[in-house]
Formats: C-alpha cells, sequence, structure tokens
C-alpha cells in the first residue's frame, strides 16, 4: 500500500513537471524570425502576462517567473526582443544592443507590440493582459505605458526608469508599478524624480516600491546582487498587483 502510495505520488510529480514545461513559439516582427516561449495552459482564455526579459534576451529569471505565473492561473509569454541570430554573447553586447533598442524606442515598442499580438493568439484574454519586465525589460515595461497600449497593467522590476529629454511626457492610462531597489547604480536620482513628474502629469495610477539594500538584479538568484528577503518580498507585490488588475 505505501509503496502504491508512492509511485501515485512520483506520478503525478512527474505529470506536474511535464505540465510545466514552457513550450517554443516561432513567430515575426516583418521578415525578422522571433522565438519566444509560452505556459503550457495557451488556449484556455486565461488573463495573460507578457515577461519582457533582461538585456541578454530570454534567462532563466524570465523563464521561471512564466512557470511561477502558470501557477497562479495566467498564460505567460515571454517575449524575443532582439531576434534570431541577435542574442548578445556577453554584457558588452548586451549593452550595445540594449542600448540600440532605448533609444531607438519605436522600434522597441514595435517588438513589444507584436508580443503582445502573439499573447493574444496563445489564447489570453484580450481585455485582461499585463506586462511584466527585468532591467532592460523593465525599461520595456514602462515603454508599453508610454506607447498607450491596451492592458491592464505593467509592472517593471529593476528596469530603466529614464526617457530622452526630447519626448514629451503623455498621459499615461494603464495602471504602473515599479519595484526598484535602493541601491541601483543604473538609477540616477533624476531619472526617479522625471519619472514621478511625468506619472503624475498624465494622471496615472501608479506606485513605487523601493528596496532596501538591494542593488540592480536583486531578484535574480543566478546575480551577486540577489537579495532572498527582499525578491520575495517584490514577487508577492507583482502578483498582489496582477490578482488586483487581471482577476
Amino acid at each position: 500500500m505505501k509503496l502504491s502510495i508512492s509511485l501515485m505520488a512520483l506520478f503525478l510529480g512527474l505529470n506536474l513537471t511535464m505540465a510545466q514545461k514552457l513550450k517554443p513559439v516561432a513567430y515575426k516582427d516583418g521578415e525578422q524570425k522571433l522565438n519566444g516561449l509560452v505556459t503550457s495552459n495557451a488556449g484556455k482564455k486565461l488573463p495573460g502576462v507578457l515577461i519582457l526579459p533582461a538585456w541578454k534576451g530570454i534567462d532563466d529569471e524570465a523563464k521561471n517567473a512564466a512557470l511561477e505565473l502558470e501557477k497562479q492561473g495566467y498564460i505567460a509569454f515571454v517575449a524575443d526582443i532582439y531576434g534570431e541570430g541577435n542574442i548578445p554573447a556577453d554584457n558588452g553586447a548586451a549593452a550595445k544592443i540594449a542600448g540600440k533598442y532605448k533609444q531607438d524606442y519605436k522600434a522597441y515598442q514595435q517588438r513589444i507590440s507584436v508580443a503582445l499580438e502573439e499573447l493574444k493568439k496563445q489564447g489570453a484574454n484580450i481585455d485582461k493582459i499585463a506586462v511584466i519586465g527585468y532591467c532592460f525589460g523593465g525599461t520595456g515595461a514602462l515603454e508599453t505605458a508610454r506607447a498607450g497600449f491596451p492592458v491592464a497593467g505593467v509592472i517593471s522590476i529593476h528596469g530603466g526608469l529614464a526617457k530622452g529629454n526630447d519626448r514629451l511626457n503623455v498621459p499615461i492610462k494603464t495602471k504602473v508599478l515599479v519595484e526598484n531597489p535602493a541601491d541601483d547604480e543604473s538609477v540616477k536620482p533624476e531619472d526617479m524624480t522625471n519619472l514621478i513628474a511625468e506619472l503624475k502629469a498624465g494622471k496615472t495610477d501608479f506606485q513605487i516600491i523601493t528596496y532596501a539594500n538591494s542593488k540592480h538584479t536583486f531578484t535574480s538568484p543566478e546575480s551577486p546582487d540577489y537579495n532572498e528577503v527582499m525578491a520575495k518580498r517584490a514577487w508577492n507585490h507583482t502578483l498582489m498587483f496582477l490578482k488586483e488588475i487581471l482577476k
């Protein structure tokens, strides 16, 4: 009897593991081939979350976030911003290509728009979609809001907050959550000041949470900046925000 129970538990565990695998999705922006990932619950007309990865492209943090979001009842789609043949091999290459999209923000917004459409094709409820992003992807989450894309909310997780001085502030109608590490050297004080002014000018529903004793990539277990306590808090804040706007 004990053996049968153990075998059943193992079987159920294996089934759960198999169900939790991400599926590759090939899609395009014009002639550029893109390779994203979607959770195994695609097609079930559930609320959807688009995940914008950090500057090296799709990584373990983005994948793990997708799997955790699936457990919460969301279809999660991890976007490929750079496209096939353009994935950076190191930090230098990542800085160069990410910098290109930060400068050409309309190209970045276009890639995000294409990814949002793909998430809808994967069965997400078109009226219940949010965007979260890490690092470079956090910048993308804010660009989603600035572009006025029809999403319920965006979350920028240790993202770049600045935009070009030549860009005018526009009304931001979607809800915004910024999860900002207190000791992020890549975010200048004026970046935060300008973002707050931008959001206030647009009469945006926004919240900014600052995490103490945390450097840039504080949410990534693979980073020397990882702060387990603050990472857990940030994830709980993420889930709370998503539950409010999508369920």
